[in-house]
């Protein structure tokens, strides 16, 4: 589905979406990085600047879904999407799409930026047959966990334990909403 454009409305945001390539390699680098700071800035110790390089990206383009959210000519968001998710989740039939690396320009996305990159996921997984949508996000941040919770995401237990790159432990809750 490479190059297709898609546009989504919402109450006051008008953003289009298309995917991403390698060319938007610096710019994802970049949000992530925006991204990274901003939670650091606000206390939320998860995502680092240079977390997430180019090659990160690289793959995940090749082997999977990546979006970027255009308001007017500037990118404002963006988001990966896997059809699995075997390190997280654990061997699964094929009935979810996984939400991974949601992330916004904070000085340029427009409100509710955030909750319209989530529903394009949604769409997009709805689309594909699959009735489930999942995500994990870390058990630390609990603003993050009731954001998904008011896009009607739902916490299943257990919560599960990974070591990050840097040897650092934490925990992360597994998240789901059922789509119509």
């Amino acid at each position: 589905m490479s190059g297709h454009t898609f546009t989504v409305i919402s109450m006051t945001t008008q953003v289009t979406f298309r995917q991403a390539d390698d060319g938007d390699l610096d710019l994802l680098v970049g949000l992530f990085d925006g991204a990274a700071a901003w939670m650091l800035q606000n206390g939320i110790d998860q995502w680092k600047p240079g977390g997430k390089g180019a090659e990160h990206f690289r793959a995940r383009i090749a082997g999977g879904e990546v979006w970027l959210a255009s308001h007017g000519e500037r990118v404002v968001g963006a988001y990966e999407l896997w059809w699995e998710d075997r390190e997280v989740w654990g061997p699964q039939p094929p009935v979810a799409g996984y939400v991974h690396r949601l992330m916004t320009d904070r000085e340029a996305a427009p409100a509710g930026a955030g909750r319209v990159l989530l529903a394009h996921a949604e769409e997009r997984i709805a689309a594909s047959g699959r009735t489930l949508a999942r995500l994990d996000c870390e058990t630390r941040n609990p603003r993050l966990g009731t954001y998904y919770e008011g896009a009607g995401y739902t916490a299943l237990a257990p919560l599960l334990e990974k070591v990050g790159p840097d040897g650092r432990r934490y925990t992360v809750t597994l998240m789901e909403k059922p789509l119509a």
